[in-house]
């Protein structure tokens, strides 16, 4: 025979419908968009892992200043390679961005095509589809400069351009204003071939088992190849940004998203204790009646759980069906703003559904089973009785008659519903993290970038790229070639100071080794003031900050790829957060790393320098470099924002409506009393909607310092885990007005709901259960 209260399930349904929903939606919206992340960023990490083999992607590139001939291309392939011209010609466009033209690529580095058409004609291409979506452009539109104009026929994807940096050495891509095509022949014969790049890309016959092979083999390579032709740049796979940027990040925001998800997990956790200790006080005679009736308190226990875990079971279920449709795309969407992925299979992930469905469901039975074992352990005469004082029976506290009686009957309100305020101010703080977060980041960001434009070493850095023919295998072409770079990098510029210029890396531990560059600077610099003279070394205060290094203290690095080490101790900390740097003097730099008396690998001035060929300006960072950082970020970053601030809302709403519920409701048959004595609406709800709202306020005040030191170890814990450098935490003051001012006029939604149950409390529920 079944239960009976089977049948009860649902009526109770019914009954605490919108309760239910509530929670559903909620579960379904964060477990949906979780499980859509986790499908569509691992989706995509086995898409880019993959289009290595299916798009024949590189093994490394490098220049030439002249094409090579057949013999030489022999003698280069005789090293083991397969080589493949990779010729390129970039123009700057009318609209203000550069485009690098290569023609179609049908052997290596193989062009995924997202939409529309490959070019056919001299004066059509295709062009990476980021590019096209930051700049408005779509199939049909035109790209012009001065009288010439190319008609975009496809958005295409460029395998060995999935993060779109220009130059190797840029601290970020730049999708806006860097862009990559593809034309046919004789589109790419048509262009200015002055500008004609002669770039050439290889495959090893024998691929490399690991970086640190490949790093060996392709130092090898870089010897052999410069034997035969000179070498303007040489850009092993490992080493090229442009494709190996993408993999190192994707995957970085997984953690930040699954600990997302246990947030609010928790938060409906403890919600659902909350409201399952409301609906054992409201139903404690049905409950006694049937205790003294024979069933057993196991019994009770799996009833009362099955309603929030059926909901709890069917939000994750729909959430994972969302997730595979819905949220998989946008979640694809985000980083296909950020990267030019090409296109993905959605794959099955056995750990997103485990993190999903199965954990929440696990937490939510362990939960409802630890209160419902609590609060049924009252005997069946205590339930029949609605006595819940356990063994002792608990006093008011007391309030003086001096007090107004409205001022009294709402610190009454408060003192009966301390627990689930005490949730209340838990869902609050957990809520406004996340709200926090999503307003944080940008104003970080934003402080950050104006941070390192008033404190840079110079307006302009000029870091000049020695010719890889200086490490070629003939000392002889070496040392022709180094005298060419010394003659040809000598600048006129009165405001140029040389400095030289080293990285080494920090110690693999629990964070990823890190590039640290060190600056070797002129000992009376105008540019590096400090006293660079002591025995010691200077570090960055990004550097400091990040590692937490204090003056006095000793660091540690090391070549990237040797087991060579190096001990500097911190004489100071220089105050410089754009980057991880050490600073000393130029010749103890060049000592200590054997580099030459008279070597420098750059150099500092506040005004541009125009006297130097372009092939030895590896990078220049000035004002534009940082605006391409702030740009790239905004551009990657925004979308995810927009969501927490709407996550955070939403999350805070919920909260706020379930606890206000359960607190009305247990107090309806007061509340009906004093309908009956002939107070309104009105004045009820000054007494239980304002008791709430003071509550509310505090609760958000309390939450701001909680929040401030919660944050301060979730940033630098995401800092420390997903970036390269170093952003400090920088809070905007109104960052606190505008988190008030959300929960407030979020709250205001929930009293207007409040305030209309209120109004539908009976007058005869003061009548039920009269003690």
């Amino acid at each position: 025979m079944k239960s009976p209260l089977r049948k009860r399930i649902p009526r109770e349904l019914k009954g605490e419908f919108g309760k239910y929903l509530v929670v559903f939606l909620l579960m379904v919206l964060t477990i949906g968009f979780v499980s859509g992340f986790l499908v569509a960023d691992g989706s995509m990490l086995t898409a880019y892992n993959e289009s290595f083999a299916k798009y024949n992607i590189e093994n490394g590139n490098f220049r030439t200043a002249e094409r090579i001939y057949k013999s030489q291309w022999k003698d280069i392939e005789a090293a083991g390679v397969k080589l493949y011209e990779n010729y390129y010609i970039e123009e700057d466009l009318d609209n203000g961005s550069t485009m690098r033209f290569f023609k179609n690529r049908e052997q290596v580095n193989k062009v995924c095509l997202m939409k529309g058409e490959m070019p056919s004609r001299e004066n059509e291409i295709a062009i990476d589809r980021m590019y096209a979506d930051n700049n408005s452009l779509t199939i049909g539109d035109t790209l012009t400069k001065g009288k010439r104009s190319w008609k975009i026929t496809g958005l295409v994807a460029l395998s060995d351009y999935s993060a779109l940096f220009q130059n190797n050495n840029d601290s970020m891509f730049d999708s806006v204003k860097f862009g990559v095509c593809v034309t046919t022949p004789e589109g790419f014969d048509a262009l200015s071939q002055d500008k004609l790049q002669y770039n050439y890309a290889w495959i090893y016959n024998k691929q490399p088992e690991d970086e640190k092979e490949e790093k060996k083999i392709s130092e090898d390579l870089m010897e052999d190849i410069g034997d035969v032709v000179t070498l303007e740049t040489f850009v092993p796979r490992y080493l090229n940004q442009a494709i190996m940027f993408t993999g190192d990040d994707m995957g970085s925001d997984k953690a930040m998203v699954v600990m997302l998800l246990y947030i609010v997990i928790v938060i409906m956790a403890f919600v659902f204790g909350i409201t399952i200790s409301n609906t054992i006080r409201k139903e404690a005679g049905v409950i006694g009646t049937l205790r003294a009736s024979g069933y057993t308190r196991q019994e009770l226990i799996r009833h009362y759980m099955t309603l929030p875990v059926l909901v709890t079971l069917a939000g994750a279920l729909i959430g994972n069906i969302l997730g595979y449709t819905v949220f998989k795309g946008v979640c694809a969407d985000m980083y296909y703003g950020s990267y030019s992925l090409p296109t993905y299979v959605t794959i099955w992930n056995a750990e997103a559904f485990l993190l999903t469905t199965v954990v929440p469901v696990v937490i939510m039975v362990l939960i409802n089973y630890a209160v419902l074992r609590y609060r049924l352990q009252l005997s069946p005469l205590k339930f029949l009785r609605r006595d819940f004082s356990g063994k002792k029976q608990k006093r008011a506290v007391y309030l003086s008659p001096k007090i107004g009686i409205f001022s009294r009957f709402r610190l009454r309100v408060i003192f009966q519903n301390t627990s689930n305020y005490i949730v209340l101010f838990i869902g609050v703080i957990f809520a406004n993290l996340l709200l926090f977060f999503g307003m944080l980041l940008p104003s970080a960001l934003d402080h950050y970038q104006q941070e390192i434009q008033d404190n840079m070493l110079a307006k302009y850095q000029y870091m000049l790229s020695v010719p890889a023919s200086v490490s070629s295998g003939n000392k002889l072409d070496g040392m022709l070639s180094l005298l060419e770079y010394y003659m040809d990098t000598r600048t006129d510029n009165k405001d140029a100071e040389k400095f030289s210029a080293y990285s080494l890396n920090t110690l693999p531990g629990k964070y990823k080794s890190e590039e640290i560059l060190l600056y070797g600077a002129e000992p009376e610099s105008q540019y590096i003031h400090a006293d660079l003279s002591g025995d010691g070394v200077y570090i960055s205060s990004a550097y400091a900050d990040k590692y937490r290094i204090k003056k006095g203290d000793t660091i540690t690095l090391k070549e990237k790829y040797e087991k060579d080490e190096y001990s500097f101790k911190v004489d100071g900390i220089y105050e410089y957060t754009a980057g991880l740097c050490v600073f000393m003097e130029r010749n103890k730099l060049n000592e200590i790393f054997d580099l030459g008396d008279d070597y420098f690998g750059g150099y500092f001035s506040d005004t541009k320098i125009t006297d130097i060929d372009e092939k030895y300006i590896g990078s220049v960072i000035d004002l534009e470099s940082l605006t391409k950082i702030s740009r790239q970020l905004d551009v990657s970053m925004g979308d995810m924002m927009g969501m927490m601030y709407g996550f955070a809302v939403i999350i805070f709403l919920v909260v706020i409506y379930l606890l206000s519920k359960v607190i009305i409701e247990k107090n309806a048959q007061a509340i009906s009393m004093t309908k009956i004595l002939g107070y309104t609406d009105g004045e009820i709800s000054r007494l239980y909607i304002l008791s709430t709202s003071l509550v509310v306020v505090i609760c958000l005040l309390l939450s701001l310092p909680i929040e401030r030191q919660v944050m301060e170890v979730l940033f630098r814990e995401m800092m420390l885990a997903s970036i390269s450098g170093w952003i400090t935490m920088w809070v905007d003051p109104m960052i606190y007005v505008k988190m008030m001012a959300i929960g407030i006029a979020s709250y205001a939604v929930v009293a207007a709901l409040e305030f209309r149950r209120i109004r539908h409390v009976p007058m005869d529920e003061a009548l039920k259960n009269v003690e």
